[in-house]
């Protein structure tokens, strides 16, 4: 499952400290502060990964191709 977590704001100001927060929280940005086509601001944060996703790296089986 993959989490992400979403700042949506009236200005770039607004959504840049909105995205700041999440920081605080241990997230990373995936997505600056953008202007959408509603005239609307959003930027997309994620959890920091402390491991290797499923499937990647190390830990894979014999016979799984890649």
């Amino acid at each position: 499952m993959a989490l992400r977590f979403a700042v949506q704001a009236d200005t770039e100001q607004e959504c840049a400290a909105g995205l700041e927060l999440l920081h605080t929280l241990g997230l990373v940005t995936r997505m600056e502060p953008r202007l959408l086509t509603d005239d609307r601001w959003m930027a997309r944060a994620v959890p920091r990964m402390s491991e290797a996703p499923a499937g990647e790296g190390a830990g894979r089986g014999p016979g799984v191709s890649g």
